[in-house]
């Protein structure tokens, strides 16, 4: 009897003991979590580079999504900000019904149910389509708080971005630039006859008229010292800015590019270029979006300039530059006319390594004290001083001057930068040349373990497998311990 009580209570014991335990254990996964990634390529966390970039934000973010209740974009949301709240976890996501809260979407300028709106400082980006690149991209350009001002110059028949033409001025693209946190300002040189400091783009939309000689020299000695510019000229118009082009090293090819392959494309004119993909660079990287261009003209740039010059839209070898204008009539490569054969380089982005402003602003100040001191005893050891001071001090690092060049102004229009990817296209090109490519390349490779095909005999075998086999080794497993235990 002794002996069976003292069973009974170290069985009571243990019965605590283990229950103890999975209370401590169901304690201990709720107050602290493992997670780890096995999959290949570790392609359910998010790259090294997006948690670099969560870990440079310091306030919290926020994640307004436009979804229908029991939607399945509401799944897709909730996995990705998953993904990014485990490495912030200040991150916060909401999720609006459209249908019920019409204010919200009105006040976001939400256009389609499924738009996730990031939200960050007071700035916030709309994307429309969801994956790591297009999220981490968007956090990049949010995480940019200066102001950067985007000037347009005007006051020679260029797109206006106050305009009242709707379908050749930039008023959309205009509107477009201050959603992502841009300034827009117009810029007349007769009237105003200096580039503002604060220019981060200095546009030039295809002027229709010659500028004044003053208004050139601002224009070139503003690229001459380090300016960053987006040089947009139709094929219909001069050129013009000689002079501007001879300090970028390049050359406005005049004709019209004409395209054989218009009519397999659909696009009903022979001088509409559909660019349907690009060279490698940093403003089409990751644009995998057809963009258009009606009349375009081709750009060339000269040997030994200065400048590290790279195509961005080149055409097909079967276009041609043809220097008679496009009257409707059947046009044909006649080189004898003065055509040039393509491909074509229509679009252009130059780069070269300029001193930094502040550099040259030091020197120049430290040069004024010099020759403001009075003549004296004490002026020359003053001067050896800053000198010393001077040549103590490391040299700054040049930065990098940015001018993209576009033989065609009407992409960005108000009647064509909806159509395909002219829009996505225009942003790259102002947020590059504004130095905000804080847009990292991200790549999430894809893993060849997501999908599974079996022959038929296979899949048949792995059938019979488990709706015969296996429930009869349990059966007979069973029976058998029975038995086992029977005799016993």
């Amino acid at each position: 009897m002794k002996q069976k009580n003292q069973n009974l209570i170290q069985q009571l014991v243990s019965g605590a003991l283990f229950l103890a335990v999975v209370v401590m254990l169901g304690w201990l996964s709720v107050r602290f979590s493992f997670k780890q990634d096995w999959t290949y390529n570790n392609r359910n966390t998010i790259s090294e580079a997006s948690q670099q970039q969560l870990a440079s934000m310091d306030e919290p973010l926020r994640f307004v999504a436009f979804v229908y209740p029991g939607s399945p974009e509401r799944t897709q949301v909730q996995y990705f900000f998953d993904k990014y709240r485990r490495f912030k976890p200040d991150a916060e996501l909401v999720f609006v019904d459209p249908s019920s809260e019409p204010q919200k979407v009105k006040d976001y300028n939400i256009t389609f149910a499924g738009e996730l709106v990031v939200e960050y400082q007071g700035r916030r980006e709309s994307l429309r389509q969801l994956s790591e690149q297009t999220l981490t991209t968007a956090l990049q350009r949010l995480s940019h708080a200066g102001e950067q001002w985007v000037v347009f110059l005007e006051g020679h028949g260029e797109r206006s971005v106050a305009g009242t033409d709707s379908q050749n001025d930039y008023n959309r693209f205009a509107e477009v630039l201050r959603e992502k946190g841009l300034k827009v300002q117009a810029l007349n040189l007769a009237r105003t006859p200096a580039i503002p400091d604060n220019t981060s783009v200095l546009v030039i939309a295809s002027p229709r008229s010659a500028l004044l000689p003053g208004e050139i020299e601002l224009v070139t000695a503003w690229a001459r010292d380090g300016g960053n510019l987006l040089w947009l000229a139709d094929p219909d118009h001069p050129a013009g800015l000689a002079s501007l082009a001879e300090t970028l090293g390049v050359r406005w090819q005049n004709g019209f590019a004409v395209f054989p392959e218009y009519e397999l494309l659909g696009t009903g004119h022979p001088g509409i270029f559909v660019a349907l993909d690009y060279p490698p660079g940093p403003v089409t990287r990751g644009l995998n979006e057809v963009t258009l261009f009606p009349l375009v003209r081709s750009v060339e740039a000269l040997p030994d300039s200065g400048w590290n010059a790279r195509p961005m839209l080149t055409t097909s070898e079967a276009s041609w530059l043809e220097v008679t204008p496009l009257d409707g009539r059947s046009v044909v490569f006649d080189t004898k006319d003065g055509d040039l054969p393509g491909p074509l380089d229509i679009g252009m982005i130059l780069t070269r390594e300029v001193p930094r402003a502040d550099a040259a602003t030091d020197q120049s100040e430290s040069e004024g004290e010099g020759e403001g001191e009075p003549a004296g005893a004490e002026a020359p050891d003053a001067a050896a001083g800053a000198d010393d001071e001077n040549a103590n001090k490391p040299p700054a690092a040049p930065r990098t001057q940015r001018v993209a060049l576009i033989g065609d102004a009407d992409f960005l229009s108000d009647a064509s930068l909806g159509q395909l990817g002219n829009q996505q296209l225009g942003l790259n090109l102002v947020q590059w040349l504004a130095s905000r490519d804080a847009q990292l390349n991200i790549d999430v490779p894809s893993a060849p373990d997501t999908h599974l095909f079996l022959p038929a005999w296979a899949t048949l075998l792995i059938g019979i497998g488990f709706v015969i086999v296996l429930p009869v080794l349990l059966i007979g497993t069973g029976v058998a311990r029975w038995m086992i235990r029977r005799r016993r």
